[in-house]
C-alpha cells in the first residue's frame, strides 16, 4: 500500500476521508469520495475549473466499461456471453485501452500478469471472501481456462478508428473464459483522471484511488510529492500502519501489491489471494509486497502484480534483464534465513527520502 505523506500544511483528513464533500478554494481543490469498493482522493493546487460530480462522472463511465461488478458493463456482458463473437462499442478507448495495456504487461512477463484468472479467483472462493479450497481437479478443470494470448481462448480485434460509433469485436473461442482486469484496471482509472486534470490545464496535482496513486508537478507547499510505503504487517489498519521507506515524486505514478494482507487461513494453511496463472495455485514464494515507480499507473499496478506472482528472485532477474525502461522496483520479502530483506532499483534510491 502507498498514500501521501502529509506535511505540516497539508489536509491532514487525506488519509481517512472517504465522504462525497469537497473544498475548495481559488488556488487549492481537494475532493475525496467512494469509487471501485475503495476510496479516492483528488488534489490539485490550480486555480482550474473541476467538480466532484465530475469525477464521480468520469469513474461511473469507467465502470459501464471494465467493472466485473457492474452487470451492463463492456467486460460484465463480455463475461457472460457464450462462445462466438462479441461486438462492443469503445466510444472513450477505456476497455480497448486496457486490453491494449493487459497485453503489454501480459507479454512482457511471459504470462505472470494474465487477466484470464477470474475463473481461478471465482474458484478459489477469492471474488466473495469465500474460505474455499479446490480440490486439484477442480484447479485443473479452472486451469484449462487461463491463457490471455490473443488467438487462444479470446481473439482481439479492437476498433482503429477514432469514431465514437465504430464497433470493435472480440472473439470468445472457449465457453466459460472470462476476464479479470482488477489488476491494472484501477491503475488506468487513476490515469484517465489525471487525464481529466490535464485536459484543464491543471500543473500539479495529486490522484490516489485504492492506493494506486500518481502525482505531477508540485504540493501546496511548492515541493515535489511525498509517497509512503507501508511495512508488510498483518493485520495492519490506517490507524495502526507503519511506513517503510518515503519517497518523493516526479511525475510519476506508483501502485504497490502485497501478500501480507489479501490471504485467508484453513486449517492451519495461509493461502494467498495472489494466484500464480501457470499452476493454478496460491503463490507459496517469499516476496511479501512490490512497489513499482512507472509513468503511467495502469502499468505500475500490472507490475506490481506480476512481480507478486514471479516472486523475488524472478523479479530482480526480469528488472535486470532490462526488458522494459524508465520503471523502478522496490521489493520487500523473507530472505533464506527468514529475516525481511529488501532490493531496490538504483534509480529507486534515489527517491527515497534521507532521513
Amino acid at each position: 500500500m502507498v498514500s501521501l505523506v502529509l506535511s505540516c500544511g497539508q489536509d491532514n483528513n487525506i488519509k481517512n476521508n472517504t465522504s462525497n464533500s469537497e473544498n475548495q478554494t481559488k488556488k487549492s481543490i481537494a475532493h475525496y469520495g467512494n469509487t471501485q469498493g475503495t476510496t479516492y482522493a483528488v488534489l490539485c493546487n490550480d486555480d482550474i475549473d473541476l467538480t466532484h460530480k465530475e469525477i464521480d462522472e468520469t469513474l461511473h463511465e469507467f465502470d459501464l466499461y471494465l467493472s466485473s461488478y457492474v452487470p451492463e458493463s463492456v467486460l460484465s456482458r463480455l463475461n457472460n456471453a457464450p462462445a462466438g463473437q462479441f461486438d462492443y462499442v469503445d466510444s472513450l478507448n477505456y476497455f480497448n485501452r486496457c486490453l491494449s495495456q493487459s497485453l503489454e504487461v501480459f507479454n512482457l512477463t511471459n504470462g505472470a500478469f494474465d487477466p484470464t484468472v477470474y475463473p481461478l479467483v471465482d474458484g478459489w472462493g477469492f471474488m466473495k471472501d469465500v474460505e474455499n479450497v479446490p480440490d486439484s481437479a477442480v484447479v485443473d478443470s479452472l486451469l484449462s481456462l487461463v491463457g490471455f494470448q490473443n488467438g487462444y481462448h479470446f481473439s482481439y480485434f479492437p476498433s482503429k478508428s477514432d469514431s465514437t460509433i465504430e464497433k470493435s469485436k472480440i472473439i470468445k473461442n472457449t465457453p466459460h473464459t472470462k476476464l479479470d482486469f482488477n489488476a491494472i484496471a484501477q491503475g488506468l482509472s487513476v490515469d484517465v483522471l489525471c487525464e481529466l486534470l490535464d485536459q484543464k490545464g491543471a500543473q500539479n496535482y495529486f490522484v490516489e484511488i485504492g492506493g494506486e496513486i500518481r502525482v505531477k508537478g508540485l504540493n501546496n507547499e511548492g515541493n515535489l510529492w511525498t509517497i509512503g510505503i507501508d511495512k508488510p504487517i498483518e493485520h495492519s489498519t490506517a490507524e495502526n500502519r507503519e511506513l517503510q521507506e518515503i519517497i518523493r515524486l516526479d511525475n510519476k505514478a506508483v501502485a504497490t501489491s502485497g501478500s501480507y494482507r489479501k490471504y485467508y487461513e484453513k486449517d492451519g494453511i495461509k493461502y494467498s489471494h495472489t494466484l500464480d496463472p501457470k499452476t493454478g495455485y496460491p503463490v507459496t514464494h517469499s516476496l511479501l509486497s512490490a512497489t513499482v515507480v512507472a509513468d503511467n499507473c495502469a502499468l505500475a499496478d500490472g507490475l506490481a502484480t506480476a512481480f507478486m506472482v514471479m516472486g523475488p528472485e524472478k523479479s530482480v532477474k526480469f528488472i535486470k534483464s532490462d526488458k522494459i525502461k524508465d520503471v523502478e522496483i522496490y521489493l520487500i520479502f523473507y530472505n533464506s534465513k527468514g529475516r525481511v530483506e529488501t532490493f531496490y532499483t538504483k534509480g529507486f534510491k534515489a527517491l527515497i527520502l534521507a532521513e
